[in-house]
């Protein structure tokens, strides 16, 4: 094979040539051919038993020749790849294929490129870093929260007032036909929590157990769209009002929900969780800052096939989370499932996206800066001591994520590491100033 026309365009693709010589491209007619011959009828053969020339002969000499560039192309890709000097993302396409006179094959391909990174500051960066001390206050505020975690709701004998608990069955109708979405029983509603439409939590305030009432409401304009404006009646029944009951912060109450005996080591326990919570946040976010400076730093133009890589990557591992697994669903699937628009893509996931996909180049190019690199004996030590931070072996974590996967981390972690370990702290008058 030979690679030739390998040439770069302005928009960040590039295009190249490989030429199959006779012999290799003869080869893969010869296994287009054994690919379809069990299917072909001549007449004076058995079906699938008549030679490749005959057949040939009878339909043309280049009667399997779409077949044998489908099972050239991918090895021509490969080494065009390997010797042309390109670096490739995302995935190429066959714009041109031509067979000479002499029966070789020329195709021609054409692949976006890897950026072209120009790394800026990468060492010596600085940005604030927030103080991670836990107040009194604070810890006070992660004991009522607790607290109420494990409050209890009590039943009062009195018309409902705002900060209460009330159990409702509510109907709405619009026009005098229920409306979808409109209806529910026995529902909890904390009154003053303002998660019903506007003007429909005051009405129920003041309202007694048993009784029955018709709420008038305006739903707002920027409502879903077969509501928004338009005035409704929702037929509303109160079922119980209660209060929410706060247990006593006392030694039986600690007993109940840890492993501690008292007040005092429960506070202490709570405060150094709250504490290594906070360090960890405060770090998290120093280091957030660091690599945006270094990205900002950089000088590079993120390829969109990277970003809509990356957005399909996020969009998958959301569903994930949401418990949205199968297989079967496309990204567009997913999206729609979420409830996402393209102004919501472009205000949340895209951001998220690119930022990562400049962090991913951002590294990459710092390994290449600082010759990052690990192999033999030290590679051997990463692979132990990362199976045994997993709780695994070396042998199952190599089967399961392959040599050049965990190389590739160990080189994304110093590249980190070498952008950190000479990051600052910067003074807080410096920062506002």
């Amino acid at each position: 094979m030979l690679v030739k026309n390998v040439e770069k365009k302005e928009n960040n693709t590039a295009t190249f040539q490989v030429e199959v010589d006779p012999a290799e491209f003869d080869k893969a007619v010869d296994k287009a051919f054994n690919k379809a011959k069990g299917s072909i009828n001549i007449p004076g053969f058995r079906k699938g038993k008549a030679p490749r020339a005959v057949v040939e002969g009878m339909y043309g000499a280049d009667c399997f020749y779409q077949d044998a560039i489908e099972v050239a192309a991918p090895d021509a890709f490969e080494y065009g790849i390997e010797n042309s000097g390109l670096k490739m993302v995302g995935r190429p396409s066959m714009v041109d294929v031509e067979i000479t006179d002499d029966k070789s094959l020329v195709v021609t391909f054409s692949i976006d490129l890897y950026p072209e990174v120009t790394l800026g500051q990468y060492k010596g960066l600085s940005a604030q870093k927030a103080d991670a001390t836990v107040t009194d206050e604070m810890l006070e505020a992660e004991i009522q929260a607790d607290l109420r975690r494990n409050s209890r709701f009590v039943d009062v004998d009195r018309p409902a007032q705002e900060g209460d608990t009330a159990s409702i069955d509510f109907d709405g109708y619009l026009d005098g036909e229920r409306f979808d979405g409109g209806y529910g029983e026995n529902y909890r509603l904390e009154l003053g929590s303002h998660t019903f439409v506007p003007g429909f939590e005051e009405q129920v305030v003041g309202m007694s157990v048993g009784e029955e009432k018709d709420i008038n409401i305006t739903f707002p304009e920027n409502y879903a769209e077969e509501l928004a404006g338009k005035d409704v009646v929702f037929k509303v029944k109160v079922n119980s009002v209660c209060v929410t009951e706060l247990p006593e912060l006392d030694d039986e109450f600690v007993q109940d929900i840890s492993e501690f005996e008292t007040v005092e080591e429960y506070k202490t326990d709570l405060r150094k969780e709250m504490e290594k919570r906070a360090i960890d946040e405060t770090q998290a976010a120093f280091q957030s800052a660091i690599m945006m400076q270094a990205c900002d730093n950089m000088t590079v133009e993120v390829p969109e096939v990277l970003i809509e890589a990356k957005i399909e990557e996020l969009v998958h591992t959301y569903a994930s989370n949401f418990g949205i697994t199968d297989s079967k669903l496309t990204t567009e699937d997913i999206i729609k499932m979420m409830g996402l628009d393209d102004e919501s893509m472009n205000t949340t996931i895209r951001p998220v996206a690119v930022s990562q996909v400049k962090q991913e180049l951002l590294l990459e190019a710092v390994i290449e800066a600082e010759n990052i690199d690990i192999s033999g004996e030290a590679l051997d030590e990463y692979i132990k001591t990362t199976a045994e931070s997993v709780e695994t072996t070396p042998e199952a974590l190599l089967n399961y994520f392959g040599e050049e996967f965990i190389k590739n981390e160990y080189k994304r972690e110093q590249a980190s590491k070498v952008i950190m370990d000479s990051a600052v702290v910067a003074p807080k008058e410096e920062a506002a100033e």
